[in-house]
């Protein structure tokens, strides 16, 4: 359906990225200061995995292997504006992407491609239009898991740490024939009720579904074996 270019020499891939010393300070900063406010982890665990299914998506539909390169430089990047601050790290975020990418050579238009899904992953100002900025809105808002609270004390649990705490397994599975994305969830409900989970994250399963229709895809969820949506 799409060609599949093969990467040309010099270009930046996702691992000149992960270890690049400047990238890797922000994103430490980013974790530690959600960490002192009381966010679940936003660290390299979270980048990279969300690196990792950005990527499998847009290979998994079809896209070219450098398309899958840059939907997961931006999922590795997404976050890293939360160092500045977590109010619209989305444009903080884009913009530390830009300075990083330009200095280790990226082309200018693939840079913007990068900085446009970065800029479209929060569910609170978010209108992803790009397959690669639509590929990142899902990883990220898959990524939701018990090993993500670091709150110690469940006595003391928001709804955000009992929704993460509850969901003990997540895995989102693509379709490559039926372009189908559904991301499969386990909650032990005697720690938190499902209705819990769809009160913090209806937003979030709403911008996948619209995150989908860019992919030519449709976004399903699946919990305790029981499709939801």
């Amino acid at each position: 359906m799409i060609e599949r270019p093969s990467a040309r020499m010099g270009e930046v891939m996702l691992a000149d990225v992960q270890g690049d010393a400047e990238v890797l300070a922000y994103l430490s900063m980013a974790d530690d200061y959600l960490a002192a406010i009381g966010y679940t982890e936003h660290g390299l665990r979270h980048s990279n995995l969300t690196a990792h299914i950005a990527g499998n998506i847009m290979r998994r539909l079809g896209y070219s292997d450098r398309r899958a390169e840059l939907a997961a430089i931006g999922g590795f990047l997404h976050d890293i504006g939360n160092a500045v601050s977590r109010s619209n790290h989305w444009i903080s975020s884009a913009s530390i992407a830009r300075a990083v990418l330009v200095r280790l050579g990226m082309p200018y238009a693939e840079v913007a491609c990068v900085m446009n899904a970065v800029g479209q992953h929060e569910e609170d100002d978010s209108e992803p239009a790009m397959p690669e900025a639509a590929a990142v809105v899902i990883a990220d808002k898959s990524d939701v898991h018990h090993t993500r609270v670091r709150n110690p004390d469940p006595a003391t649990f928001d709804i955000h740490d009992r929704v993460n705490y509850a969901v003990k397994r997540s895995f989102l599975r693509v379709d490559s024939d039926t372009r189908t994305l559904t991301l499969e969830i386990d909650i032990e409900t005697s720690e938190t009720p499902i209705i819990e989970y769809f009160e913090i994250f209806l937003d979030r399963m709403s911008l996948c579904r619209k995150a989908a229709t860019v992919l030519e895809a449709e976004f399903s969820l699946v919990t305790n074996g029981t499709k939801l949506l």
